[in-house]
Protein backbone atom coordinates (compact mmCIF):
# COMPACT_ATOMS: atom_id res chain seq x y z
CA UNK A 1 0.00 0.00 0.00
CA UNK A 2 0.95 3.10 -0.72
CA UNK A 3 1.74 5.82 2.08
CA UNK A 4 0.27 9.00 2.83
CA UNK A 5 1.59 12.61 2.38
CA UNK A 6 2.56 14.17 5.75
CA UNK A 7 3.72 17.26 6.35
CA UNK A 8 4.30 19.79 3.45
CA UNK A 9 7.17 17.74 1.92
CA UNK A 10 7.35 17.50 -2.03
CA UNK A 11 6.04 14.53 -2.97
CA UNK A 12 7.57 13.46 -6.96
CA UNK A 13 4.79 12.87 -9.55
CA UNK A 14 3.99 9.31 -9.34
CA UNK A 15 1.06 6.29 -10.46
CA UNK A 16 -0.61 6.46 -6.96
CA UNK A 17 -2.83 9.22 -5.89
CA UNK A 18 -3.47 9.57 -2.10
CA UNK A 19 -6.90 11.16 -1.26
CA UNK A 20 -8.66 12.44 2.25
CA UNK A 21 -11.29 14.04 3.63
CA UNK A 22 -13.62 11.63 2.47
CA UNK A 23 -17.12 11.20 4.01
CA UNK A 24 -16.65 8.18 6.47
CA UNK A 25 -20.50 7.07 6.28
CA UNK A 26 -20.11 5.59 3.33
CA UNK A 27 -19.66 1.81 2.68
CA UNK A 28 -16.41 1.08 1.55
CA UNK A 29 -17.75 -1.03 -1.51
CA UNK A 30 -19.83 1.64 -2.52
CA UNK A 31 -17.06 4.43 -1.95
CA UNK A 32 -14.28 1.88 -3.83
CA UNK A 33 -17.03 1.76 -7.14
CA UNK A 34 -17.56 5.67 -6.67
CA UNK A 35 -14.01 6.48 -6.74
CA UNK A 36 -13.05 3.99 -10.08
CA UNK A 37 -16.49 5.14 -11.19
CA UNK A 38 -14.92 9.38 -11.26
CA UNK A 39 -11.31 8.82 -11.91
CA UNK A 40 -11.77 6.40 -14.68
CA UNK A 41 -11.91 9.60 -16.96
CA UNK A 42 -8.68 10.22 -16.88
CA UNK A 43 -7.06 6.64 -17.36
CA UNK A 44 -7.00 3.10 -17.02
CA UNK A 45 -6.86 2.59 -12.94
CA UNK A 46 -4.59 -0.39 -11.48
CA UNK A 47 -6.25 -0.52 -8.39
CA UNK A 48 -8.59 1.25 -5.74
CA UNK A 49 -7.61 1.16 -1.78
CA UNK A 50 -9.19 2.04 0.92
CA UNK A 51 -9.68 -0.03 4.35
CA UNK A 52 -12.02 0.12 7.36
CA UNK A 53 -9.19 0.60 9.93
CA UNK A 54 -9.38 3.57 11.87
CA UNK A 55 -6.34 4.92 10.99
CA UNK A 56 -7.56 5.10 7.61
CA UNK A 57 -11.08 6.27 7.81
CA UNK A 58 -11.89 9.02 5.42
CA UNK A 59 -8.78 7.95 3.17
CA UNK A 60 -8.24 5.96 -0.16
CA UNK A 61 -5.65 5.43 -2.90
CA UNK A 62 -5.90 5.61 -6.56
CA UNK A 63 -3.59 3.78 -8.62
CA UNK A 64 -2.72 4.59 -12.35
CA UNK A 65 -1.41 2.99 -15.19
CA UNK A 66 1.06 6.08 -15.82
CA UNK A 67 1.68 9.13 -14.49
CA UNK A 68 0.11 11.51 -16.32
CA UNK A 69 -3.53 9.97 -15.91
CA UNK A 70 -2.89 10.64 -12.00
CA UNK A 71 -1.46 14.22 -12.48
CA UNK A 72 -4.68 15.12 -14.57
CA UNK A 73 -7.03 13.58 -12.19
CA UNK A 74 -4.88 15.38 -9.24
CA UNK A 75 -5.87 18.54 -11.39
CA UNK A 76 -8.34 18.69 -12.39
CA UNK A 77 -10.34 16.59 -9.59
CA UNK A 78 -9.03 18.44 -6.17
CA UNK A 79 -11.82 19.80 -4.43
CA UNK A 80 -14.61 17.87 -5.96
CA UNK A 81 -17.56 17.79 -4.08
CA UNK A 82 -18.10 13.71 -3.73
CA UNK A 83 -20.18 12.67 -0.95
CA UNK A 84 -21.15 16.11 0.46
CA UNK A 85 -17.20 16.64 0.96
CA UNK A 86 -14.75 18.51 -1.19
CA UNK A 87 -11.94 16.10 -1.72
CA UNK A 88 -8.03 16.69 -0.76
CA UNK A 89 -5.78 15.20 -3.39
CA UNK A 90 -1.95 14.57 -2.95
CA UNK A 91 0.56 12.45 -4.66
CA UNK A 92 1.39 8.90 -2.80
CA UNK A 93 4.08 9.39 -0.16
CA UNK A 94 5.81 6.00 -1.69
CA UNK A 95 5.21 3.76 -4.77
CA UNK A 96 2.34 1.48 -4.47
CA UNK A 97 3.19 -2.68 -4.16
CA UNK A 98 1.19 -3.10 -6.72
CA UNK A 99 3.55 -0.24 -9.46
CA UNK A 100 6.36 -1.58 -7.08
CA UNK A 101 6.08 -5.53 -8.34
CA UNK A 102 5.25 -4.21 -12.01
CA UNK A 103 8.79 -2.52 -11.91
CA UNK A 104 10.66 -5.12 -9.74
CA UNK A 105 11.76 -2.39 -6.78
CA UNK A 106 9.31 -4.33 -4.99
CA UNK A 107 10.45 -5.06 -1.09
CA UNK A 108 8.37 -7.53 1.55
CA UNK A 109 7.02 -5.32 4.37
CA UNK A 110 9.49 -7.06 6.82
CA UNK A 111 12.32 -6.36 4.94
CA UNK A 112 11.53 -3.54 3.95
CA UNK A 113 11.29 -2.26 7.64
CA UNK A 114 15.27 -3.63 8.49
CA UNK A 115 16.70 -2.21 5.28
CA UNK A 116 14.51 1.31 5.57
CA UNK A 117 17.09 3.29 5.94
CA UNK A 118 19.78 1.74 3.65
CA UNK A 119 17.16 1.69 0.65
CA UNK A 120 15.66 5.70 1.34
CA UNK A 121 18.23 7.13 -1.10
CA UNK A 122 17.50 3.85 -3.71
CA UNK A 123 13.56 4.41 -3.57
CA UNK A 124 13.78 8.23 -3.64
CA UNK A 125 15.72 7.53 -6.73
CA UNK A 126 13.23 4.98 -8.41
CA UNK A 127 10.10 7.71 -7.20
CA UNK A 128 12.53 9.99 -9.33
CA UNK A 129 12.15 8.11 -11.96
CA UNK A 130 9.37 7.14 -12.20
CA UNK A 131 8.19 10.64 -12.44
CA UNK A 132 10.14 11.44 -15.59
CA UNK A 133 8.74 8.19 -17.00
CA UNK A 134 6.42 8.34 -20.49
CA UNK A 135 2.73 7.45 -20.12
CA UNK A 136 -0.05 7.08 -22.00
CA UNK A 137 -2.15 10.54 -22.62
CA UNK A 138 -5.17 10.61 -20.42
CA UNK A 139 -8.73 9.97 -21.60
CA UNK A 140 -8.95 13.74 -23.73
CA UNK A 141 -12.67 14.54 -22.62
CA UNK A 142 -11.83 16.20 -19.25
CA UNK A 143 -14.84 16.05 -16.70
CA UNK A 144 -17.59 18.43 -18.19
CA UNK A 145 -15.77 18.74 -22.03
CA UNK A 146 -17.30 15.85 -23.44
CA UNK A 147 -18.12 16.09 -27.32
CA UNK A 148 -21.59 16.97 -28.80
CA UNK A 149 -24.06 14.02 -28.07
CA UNK A 150 -24.86 13.70 -32.21
CA UNK A 151 -20.75 12.32 -31.97
CA UNK A 152 -21.22 9.69 -29.14
CA UNK A 153 -20.91 6.70 -30.54
CA UNK A 154 -23.22 3.62 -29.23
CA UNK A 155 -20.74 0.12 -28.47
CA UNK A 156 -21.92 -0.61 -31.97
CA UNK A 157 -20.19 1.53 -33.33
CA UNK A 158 -23.38 3.59 -34.42
CA UNK A 159 -24.08 7.20 -34.19
CA UNK A 160 -26.66 8.05 -31.61
CA UNK A 161 -29.46 9.84 -33.27
CA UNK A 162 -31.40 12.88 -31.97
CA UNK A 163 -32.92 12.33 -29.24
CA UNK A 164 -36.84 12.33 -29.80
CA UNK A 165 -38.66 13.69 -26.72
CA UNK A 166 -38.48 17.62 -26.50
CA UNK A 167 -36.40 19.33 -24.02
CA UNK A 168 -37.72 18.65 -20.10
CA UNK A 169 -36.86 18.13 -16.47
CA UNK A 170 -36.08 14.61 -16.74
CA UNK A 171 -33.09 12.67 -18.15
CA UNK A 172 -32.70 9.23 -19.47
CA UNK A 173 -29.09 8.02 -19.03
CA UNK A 174 -28.05 5.06 -20.90
CA UNK A 175 -25.14 2.35 -20.99
CA UNK A 176 -24.00 2.56 -17.30
CA UNK A 177 -22.01 -0.65 -15.83
CA UNK A 178 -24.54 -3.13 -14.50
CA UNK A 179 -23.13 -2.50 -11.26
CA UNK A 180 -24.12 1.21 -11.20
CA UNK A 181 -25.47 2.19 -7.71
CA UNK A 182 -28.40 5.16 -7.18
CA UNK A 183 -25.76 6.64 -4.41
CA UNK A 184 -22.99 6.45 -7.67
CA UNK A 185 -25.28 8.58 -9.70
CA UNK A 186 -26.23 10.50 -7.16
CA UNK A 187 -23.27 11.78 -6.41
CA UNK A 188 -22.16 12.84 -9.92
CA UNK A 189 -25.37 14.69 -10.46
CA UNK A 190 -26.20 16.42 -7.14
CA UNK A 191 -23.21 18.80 -8.01
CA UNK A 192 -25.59 20.52 -10.85
CA UNK A 193 -28.37 23.23 -8.90
CA UNK A 194 -31.88 21.71 -9.12
CA UNK A 195 -31.31 17.75 -8.48
CA UNK A 196 -33.73 16.30 -7.10
CA UNK A 197 -33.27 12.44 -7.36
CA UNK A 198 -32.31 9.37 -9.59
CA UNK A 199 -34.40 6.63 -10.84
CA UNK A 200 -33.14 3.04 -11.55
CA UNK A 201 -35.19 0.05 -12.76
CA UNK A 202 -34.26 -3.12 -11.27
CA UNK A 203 -34.94 -5.48 -13.89
CA UNK A 204 -33.33 -3.38 -16.46
CA UNK A 205 -29.93 -2.86 -15.42
CA UNK A 206 -27.99 -0.13 -17.13
CA UNK A 207 -30.66 2.58 -17.59
CA UNK A 208 -31.48 5.90 -15.01
CA UNK A 209 -33.94 8.48 -15.21
CA UNK A 210 -32.55 11.48 -13.59
CA UNK A 211 -35.22 14.08 -12.43
CA UNK A 212 -34.04 17.90 -11.87
CA UNK A 213 -36.43 21.31 -11.05
CA UNK A 214 -36.90 22.61 -14.69
CA UNK A 215 -35.51 21.45 -17.79
CA UNK A 216 -32.54 24.37 -18.44
CA UNK A 217 -31.34 22.67 -15.24
CA UNK A 218 -31.49 19.29 -16.54
CA UNK A 219 -30.04 20.34 -19.61
CA UNK A 220 -27.05 21.96 -17.77
CA UNK A 221 -26.26 18.65 -16.27
CA UNK A 222 -26.31 17.00 -19.40
CA UNK A 223 -24.40 18.92 -21.69
CA UNK A 224 -21.98 18.88 -18.36
CA UNK A 225 -21.93 14.87 -17.64
CA UNK A 226 -22.66 14.01 -21.45
CA UNK A 227 -19.75 11.40 -22.30
CA UNK A 228 -18.51 10.73 -18.49
CA UNK A 229 -16.83 7.94 -18.73
CA UNK A 230 -17.68 5.59 -15.02
CA UNK A 231 -15.68 3.04 -17.22
CA UNK A 232 -13.81 2.69 -19.97
CA UNK A 233 -15.96 0.67 -21.88
CA UNK A 234 -19.53 2.82 -20.67
CA UNK A 235 -19.19 6.43 -21.74
CA UNK A 236 -22.63 7.83 -20.55
CA UNK A 237 -25.55 8.52 -23.27
CA UNK A 238 -27.97 11.35 -21.77
CA UNK A 239 -31.42 12.14 -23.59
CA UNK A 240 -34.27 13.49 -22.38
CA UNK A 241 -37.03 11.22 -21.22
CA UNK A 242 -39.83 10.49 -23.15
CA UNK A 243 -43.24 11.62 -21.09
Amino acid sequence: MAEAVTGGTEIPPNMTIYINNLNEKIKLDELKKSLRAVFSQFGEILDVLAFKTLKHKGQAWVIFKDVQSATNALRQMQDFPFYDKPMRIQYAKSKSDIIAKADGTFVPREKRKRHDEKGKKRKDQNDANLATAGGNPAYPGAYGAAPPLSQIPYPGGQKLPEAPAPPNNILFVQNLPHDSTPMMLQMLFLQYPGFKEVRMVETKPGIAFVEYADEMQSTVAMQALQGFKLTPQNPMLITYAKK
